[in-house]
């Protein structure tokens, strides 16, 4: 039933592996291919820098209507992209061009800027200037290519450094906060940290940041354990119109129950968004299950869910959708694509219009 992208040439073959990350014997099944489409880009008329004929001069302003998102003429839209890295680990990949052939070529219409905050000794903490420089190369490349950006705080442990997001937050608002392309995400990842005891208040505070220099771009809140326990938010939404909550899942690890927790809080009117997932365990590696990939888009169609794939680099992981050494600046044929790669730019070719 999933729509495959024409001029591919497949090898198929079955690779019974098993997940490192369960206890379960199950084994998982997965798909293995050689993709040898070389991507075309876009008639340079079809340039989406003009705003007339962009992504975003077409939807413009999004807001959140029930649990869906709309656009300026109350249509829905749902968004599909990619995540880039970890920009402390991989910003060779945070480049205009990189943008642009994700437009063109990929048929993105929305990126997202994943700023490493506090890992390590190259993170935002120790060189923001450097970082933060990184997180705007994408916003500007985004802003010329028509789509809209995601702004994430990549962290795990964002509540130890409210003063700092909340200084970055009022910063990229006032800059940006005029142009519709933008979507803030305060905090990636949450570990085991009360909803309604830590991560609500921290999110209300970040807000308050935004709402001063903007009124109305669309912001996405983290929530318990790695982003997954929506269901909490039921009954303690944060008051603010434009607010949905994020859901993440890597799709040999997380299934139907995290599905059915997810259709709890949609079905009592919480809106999601799906900063980031993976086809692969939640290890960023380990094994590929394309049924569950498959059922997880489906699932998102079904409830108009928009999402980033993580991730945009070239990591030796399942996760990750370019093969060593592809190139910092686009033009990635097929075969320069991980198997992840494929599958999402096909799902996202398959998908979207713009």
């Amino acid at each position: 039933m999933r729509r495959q992208a024409i001029n591919l040439t497949l090898v198929c073959f079955l690779a019974v592996t098993f997940s490192c990350s369960s206890s379960s014997d199950e084994p998982v099944v997965q798909d293995a291919f050689v993709a040898n489409e070389t991507p075309k880009e876009e008639d340079s008329t079809n340039d989406s820098t003009s705003s007339s004929v962009s992504f975003v001069g077409t939807h413009g302003q999004l807001r959140i209507e029930g649990t869906k998102i709309v656009d300026k003429n109350g249509a829905q839209v749902q968004l599909r992209g990619v995540s880039f890295f970890w920009s402390q680990w991989a910003g060779e990949y945070y480049t205009s061009e990189t943008v642009q052939w994700l437009k063109e070529d990929w048929n993105c219409t929305v990126v997202r800027a994943a700023m490493g905050v506090d890992e390590g000794a190259d993170a935002y903490l120790t060189n923001t200037v450097r970082e933060k420089q990184k997180v705007f190369t994408i916003i500007d490349a985004a802003i010329a290519a028509g789509i809209y950006v995601i702004v994430d705080w990549h962290s795990h442990h964002a509540e130890d450094y409210l003063t700092e997001a909340k200084a970055f937050f009022d910063e990229v608002s006032k800059k940006y906060g005029d142009t519709p392309n933008i979507i803030y995400e305060p905090y990636n990842e949450p570990l085991d940290v009360s909803w309604t005891g830590t991560l609500k208040a921290y999110h209300e505070d970040v807000l308050a940041s935004i709402r001063a220099n903007d009124p109305d771009n669309i912001v996405i809140c983290g929530t318990r354990t790695w982003s997954q326990r929506v269901d909490e938010v039921i009954g303690n939404k944060i008051d603010d119109p434009n607010v949905a909550y994020t859901l993440h899942y890597y799709a040999a690890t997380h299934k139907q129950e995290l599905r059915a927790i997810a259709q709890q809080a949609i079905d009592a009117g919480i809106p999601i968004f799906v900063t980031e997932y993976g086809v692969s365990e939640a290890s960023g590696d380990g094994s590929i299950d394309v049924a569950e990939a498959t059922t997880w888009w489906d699932f998102m169609d079904s409830n108009g869910i928009g999402w980033c794939n993580w991730s945009i680099v070239d990591k030796e992981e399942l996760s990750a959708a370019l093969k060593p050494g592809a190139s910092t600046t686009g033009g990635w044929t097929t075969e320069e694509l991980t198997q992840s790669g494929n599958m999402v730019r096909n799902e996202i070719k398959a998908n979207n219009t713009n």
